[in-house]
């Protein structure tokens, strides 16, 4: 619909240059706009009011021109001027029933476009740490990851999804050790629990793997294990000086091999973990990119060489400190501790460094909203090395709470005690979730009603999508067996016969489609696709409530079905891009 009129207002701008009313290098950019209410038209442009200035002209005469100017279309029944220049036009019923062709055409490519004319785009998305299992907090972080991806996609973008998987450092090091101590526990030793160790019973599961494989030989005594260490925090200790110092017990006690055993143990058992949930889940990538990768190849030291080069990196105390605070950071930061140890933030930068290395024009890293933080010195590090920091945007996605019953349910990560994505797609289904989790802005705070989501009435919303298109599907089995059928093309020729308002408000809402596509995946913006879903399905309801559809008259029925038939389309391409599955019964 926009592309019809962008073109009849290009083609005025044209003759208005010919005819010396603008300059022949006059900067065009032609703004189309939805009108809220369609007495005022149904599409509107600012044109005049942009080009005014280049014209030297005021807006409203400059309008009078263009409309003058634009060629005849059918289409267009009549265009009128408004306020200080604004260009109104009202569209007839061909317009829509162009758009009802245009559907059942192109049929799933319904709404696809090429505005991103194959820019690279590399998505980085959940890249939770291997060190238990996805919890709900991170599907939404994959709902909404992938639903942008695939609208990037859909509109042009060649994008690269990536997991950036954390298996290195020092949360990886408290995962192992957590698995030793399950292990010397399944060995009958008596343990006490570091009150930093991860608690969860995945790890008890982790550690009796651990033990089917090599029985007692790995066992040392809990006296070996805990002799002579600094006190822990119920013990008036600090947590972080007394975990890290039993890592490096552990590491002593079980040697290099069988230590890097335990690690890689802990490490491959919950990565094929996260890898199957979100197989399952309908979300995959393009590449697992591991941060060992960075830290075996040198990559790491290499950024921080080049930030000393730089003159951005200083010594303090032993240990080495990036002056982010010359780029706006509130502190600077530390890259390397006084042990020796590279940080989180050091691997940061080298992977960071890696994505522009690859050449992407946009990269976009999807994070928890409690990373906010970090956004600022990642930008800063960047900048420092020379890169191009605009390249980088960082989505915040805020965590989902749960409600079953009307009472929140209580999660406690560290503890062990939340409820996984896994439980959650199995309490729920796969599509309430992706559905649930893309209906508000990533950066609100969602609560995710489970007894709703498992609802078959109109107040769950992806019951309600999902029952219009399955609705459709069954008015077209009555057709069957009634021994009627639908003349597809009969029926286009025919809409001039859907005069109701039902039907009108149903095709107006199609021809939407594809413009709320391009503005959800620019704006990043999945939720955008939920709420016109939502009301895509209130429009066709109320429709199949208010007339029948398999009427006598061959030619209404045709009409009416192939506009249901379009409906149901339209439908089915929305779904699929946020990952549900548009069923044909329910």
């Amino acid at each position: 619909m926009k592309s019809l009129l962008t073109q009849l207002l290009s083609d005025a701008v044209q003759t208005l240059q010919t005819q010396g009313d603008l300059p022949q290098d006059a900067s065009i950019s032609i703004g189309l706009e939805r009108t809220r209410d369609r007495q005022h038209g149904d599409v509107a442009s600012n044109l005049a009011m942009v080009l005014c200035k280049q014209a030297r002209s005021k807006p409203r005469d400059l309008a009078e021109k263009l409309v003058t100017a634009l060629p005849a279309c059918e289409q267009v029944t009549r265009v009128e001027i408004e306020g200080p220049g604004f260009i109104n036009f009202y569209l007839g019923p061909a317009a829509y029933h162009t758009a009802i062709s245009q559907v059942l055409a192109q049929g799933a490519r319904y709404g696809r476009s090429d505005i991103g004319q194959g820019k690279s785009v590399q998505v980085e998305f959940v890249s939770a740490n291997p060190t238990g299992p996805l919890h709900v907090g991170h599907g939404r972080g994959a709902a909404y990851g992938a639903t942008v991806a695939d609208l990037l996609d859909a509109v042009g973008y060649k994008v690269h999804r990536e997991y950036y998987v954390n298996d290195a450092g020092r949360q990886m090091n408290i995962l192992a050790t957590s698995v030793y101590l399950r292990y010397l526990d399944l060995c009958g030793e008596e343990i006490t629990f570091p009150a930093n160790g991860y608690k969860g019973d995945y790890v008890w599961d982790i550690g009796a793997s651990l033990h089917r494989k090599h029985g007692d030989a790995l066992r040392h005594s809990a006296e070996q294990v805990f002799k002579d260490l600094p006190a822990d925090e119920p013990d008036g200790g600090d947590k972080e000086i007394y975990i890290d110092a039993l890592i490096n017990r552990t590491m002593s006690l079980l040697g290099e091999t069988h230590y890097r055993e335990t690690f890689d143990l802990g490490l491959d058992s919950i990565l094929k973990n996260i890898r199957q949930d979100l197989e399952e889940f309908g979300v995959h990538y393009d590449e697992w990119f591991s941060e060992r990768s960075l830290t075996g190849s040198d990559s790491v030291e290499n950024a921080i060489q080049r930030l000393k080069g730089s003159g951005h990196i200083y010594e303090d105390k032993g240990a080495l400190w990036f002056r982010s605070t010359d780029f706006g950071d509130e502190k600077d930061r530390v890259v390397v501790r006084d042990n020796g140890q590279m940080t989180y933030f050091a691997s940061d930068i080298a992977y960071h460094m890696n994505k522009l290395e690859r050449g992407y024009d946009r990269v976009i890293d999807i994070w928890g909203a409690d990373h906010h933080g970090y956004v600022p010195r990642v930008k800063a590090a960047l900048t420092a090395l020379g890169d191009d920091a605009e390249k980088l945007d960082v989505l915040l996605v805020q965590f989902a709470v749960l409600y079953r019953g009307g009472e929140k349910v209580q999660m406690s990560t560290r503890s062990g005690e939340f409820v996984t994505l896994r439980e959650l797609r199995h309490e729920v289904g796969n599509d309430a979730a992706r559905f649930f989790y893309v209906m508000r802005k990533c950066e609100q705070h969602m609560d995710f009603d489970l007894d709703l989501a498992k609802s078959h009435s109109n107040d769950n919303p992806i019951y309600y999508v999902q029952y219009a298109h399955a609705r459709v599907a069954s008015v077209l089995r009555q057709m069957q067996e009634k021994g009627l059928q639908w003349n597809q093309a009969n029926g286009e020729q025919q809409l001039a016969c859907l005069t109701e308002t039902h039907e009108d408000a149903l095709m107006v809402s199609l021809s939407r489609y594809p413009e709320l596509v391009a503005a959800a995946a620019i704006s990043h913006e999945p939720h955008q696709i939920a709420h016109f879903l939502r009301d895509l399905a209130n429009e066709f309801h109320t429709y199949y409530n208010a007339h029948q559809f398999l009427v006598e008259d061959a030619n209404l029925r045709d009409a009416r079905l192939t506009l249901i038939q379009a409906t149901r389309q339209v439908i089915a391409n929305g779904l699929g891009l946020l990952g549900v599955s548009a069923p044909d019964s329910m």
